[in-house]
């Protein structure tokens, strides 16, 4: 009978024991590569973009141009800012601050894509898988029909700049927020 010492056995149950569980999933892009995770994939700006890494090395630009949109950043109390700083062929982009608390409510862009870019302070992501924190220079993209709500949850402002492809036509607010869910009694 072949049979393997007793110590084999037990170092063999030691290592299948402390291999650790994949980590949850937390969006569509993990489950395809975020090309933002990617250096080499992503595109520098164009004149016109037409795909999503362009799109995101659009807003990159935008940000690193600090010139060019610090100076129109206002901050309201009792509601989000927002500016329009530019609109090209087949999409728009705009600059929003956010005071401590404030946020979008659970909604989505409708038939359009986007890139959220965090330029100052930190923004949360509500989504119905979860939580993502985003701190400056964080990049996010979306696909159409994409649920999120962002939120500032801490006591400084913040800053971020949204590339809609195609522009912005309809921001379809949903009724219940990941951030506070609803419990419904049994």
């Amino acid at each position: 009978m072949n049979s393997a010492p007793a110590s084999s056995v037990a170092a063999a149950r030691t290592t299948s024991a402390q291999v650790p569980a994949p980590a949850p999933v937390e969006s569509d892009l993990q489950i395809a590569g975020d090309i933002l995770a990617v250096q080499h994939l992503l595109q520098p700006a164009r004149e016109h973009p037409v795909t999503v890494a362009e799109f995101a090395g659009l807003a990159r630009s935008i940000a690193e141009d600090r010139a060019s949109w610090e100076h129109l950043v206002q901050y309201d109390a009792t509601t989000r800012w927002y500016h329009r700083l530019r609109t090209g062929p087949g999409y728009e982009v705009w600059l929003l601050s956010w005071v401590p608390g404030q946020g979008s409510g659970l909604h989505d862009h409708g038939a359009s894509s986007g890139v959220l870019t965090v330029l100052d302070g930190r923004l949360t992501e509500h989504t119905p898988r979860g939580r993502l924190t985003h701190r400056a220079g964080a990049q996010r993209v979306f696909a159409p029909g994409y649920a999120h709500e962002v939120v500032n949850d801490t006591l400084e402002g913040a800053v971020s700049l949204h590339v809609y492809f195609p522009g912005l036509t309809e921001m379809p607010m949903h009724s219940c927020s990941p951030a506070h869910p609803e419990h419904v009694p049994a």
